[in-house]
């Protein structure tokens, strides 16, 4: 049998080990702190937010703490707001509960321009960024391909600072760019109408909750 002091030593560093494991899970980009998450969807309401005026664009409403996004050519919501160029991070929920392609496009800002984050495009699996130098989600090299289940919630978070795009879908890095010297702009469209922070779907009812933002400060530029 081990003796006490041995057990104890074992505890203790377990304990630190854990920690550390849970500190590396839960923080932000390397060299940078982050402030508080502030919400930006009460779970009642609309407060903050418009319906992205697309033409041809579905019903949104929000019933039991989630927005819910109707099915229409593009569909969504833009926030009115004040909202960070850079140097931030935004988290959300969403899940697809009919048609086949994306539910969960976010567009946000990238210092002086925008782009999106698109998640289920092109038929129902793409995910990728609109635009990099020119290319859409489906031909830039942030491109890959996820199966969404159908019903199913997935945790988005996205990080933007001067010279990188990060996104995670469920805790796993997904997009990784570095922008620095790249083009990022919108596809050509009306997504511009989402600017400065909208979500939107395409031909696909969706749902929405948990948006909340935070600013990142204290970045380490070589």
């Amino acid at each position: 049998m081990c003796s006490k002091k041995y057990n104890g030593a074992m505890t203790i560093r377990t304990t630190f080990a854990l920690a550390a494991i849970l500190c590396a899970a839960t923080s932000s980009l390397p060299g940078q702190t982050a402030a508080e998450w502030i919400p930006l969807f009460d779970g009642a309401s609309l407060k903050g937010w418009k319906e992205t005026p697309f033409r041809g664009r579905g019903k949104v409403s929000v019933q039991d703490g989630t927005i819910s996004i109707g099915k229409g050519y593009l569909t969504g919501i833009t926030w009115t707001g004040e909202f960070p160029k850079f140097d931030y991070e935004i988290r959300f929920e969403a899940v697809r509960l009919e048609g086949s392609d994306f539910f969960a496009g976010i567009t946000f800002p990238v210092k002086d321009s925008f782009c999106s984050w698109i998640n289920g495009g092109w038929g129902g699996s793409v995910v990728g960024l609109s635009s990099l130098d020119g290319d859409d989600a489906s031909e830039n090299d942030t491109s890959t391909v996820k199966d969404f289940v159908k019903g199913r919630w997935y945790a988005f978070r996205l990080a933007v600072t001067e010279s990188r795009i990060q996104g995670w879908i469920d805790g796993e890095l997904i997009i990784d760019a570095e922008i620095t010297g790249r083009r990022v702009g919108l596809r050509l469209g009306e997504i511009d109408l989402s600017t400065p922070v909208g979500f939107a779907t395409y031909s696909t009812v969706a749902g929405l909750r948990k948006i909340e933002y935070r600013r990142l400060s204290g970045v380490v530029r070589n």
